[in-house]
């Protein structure tokens, strides 16, 4: 989850819309050099509009790394997010999507599985944060699907009139170790997974900021018991 994904969920009343291009350096290899055979750069786009207070706003983003050989494209996500509500009280009603496609080091490809999930979301402020709380059933599109509870905790915060601006997500979900193909098919039970995108930024003049964003993942990327940390360094304008 990026910046402007915060604001989505976080800022409906702050802002009507916007979209950004992000470029950013994946520093993976350098620490994980066993796990990823190289560091690469990613451009993500992100377009957010506003609908108003009750019909809430919609966001879609498309993330690209050019993690193959030569930095050729490895993988592409897109990932669409939907609030609204009919109601009085602040709780929102919270739609997304998730998927992907990709290619491994051989030329192999991949899905990055189809991710849907519904639910409810909660935004609020603490000493001058803005922060939201979703709820939401998660259905993931394996051969044997999987239904889960997914919860995710989005913060943002900016100092200094927003000149720094702290950022990012933390999505914690379970799913079935089985989904329904070979490589799978003996595991029983669940798996708990959990991703977080912690950012920062600096903006050096009108939409132009620089900084970082951390990927953290837990059993997303490997069944090993470990938490991986992946930093990167970025540019973002705004427009």
């Amino acid at each position: 989850m990026k910046l402007l994904f915060v604001a989505a969920v976080i800022f409906p009343s702050m802002t009507a819309g916007g979209q950004s291009l992000q470029l950013h350096y994946d520093f993976r290899h350098s620490l994980y050099p066993k796990l990823n055979p190289l560091n690469f750069p990613t451009f993500t786009f992100e377009y957010f509009k506003n609908l108003d207070s009750t019909k809430g706003s919609f966001l879609i983003k498309v993330q690209t790394d050019l993690s193959g050989k030569s930095n050729n494209v490895g993988q592409v996500f897109t990932q669409m997010t939907r609030t609204m509500r009919f109601w009085k009280p602040p709780v929102q009603l919270a739609l997304s999507y998730s998927g992907g496609l990709g290619v491994t080091p051989s030329s192999y490809g991949f899905y990055i599985n189809n991710s849907l999930a519904a639910g409810a979301s909660y935004p609020f402020q603490w000493r001058g944060a803005f922060l939201v709380t979703n709820l939401q059933l998660r259905y993931n599109a394996f051969v044997t699907p999987s239904y889960d509870p997914q919860f995710t905790f989005y913060f943002g915060k900016g100092y200094d009139h927003y000149k720094l601006f702290f950022a990012g997500s933390f999505t914690f979900w379970t799913q079935n170790r089985d989904q329904g193909n070979v490589t799978t098919q003996d595991l029983k039970g669940k798996i708990f997974e959990f991703f977080g995108d912690p950012q920062i930024w600096f903006r050096i003049h009108n939409g132009l900021s620089v900084g970082s964003r951390v990927y953290l993942y837990y059993h997303v990327l490997t069944g090993d018991n470990q938490v991986q940390f992946y930093p990167t360094i970025g540019i973002k304008s705004q427009f």
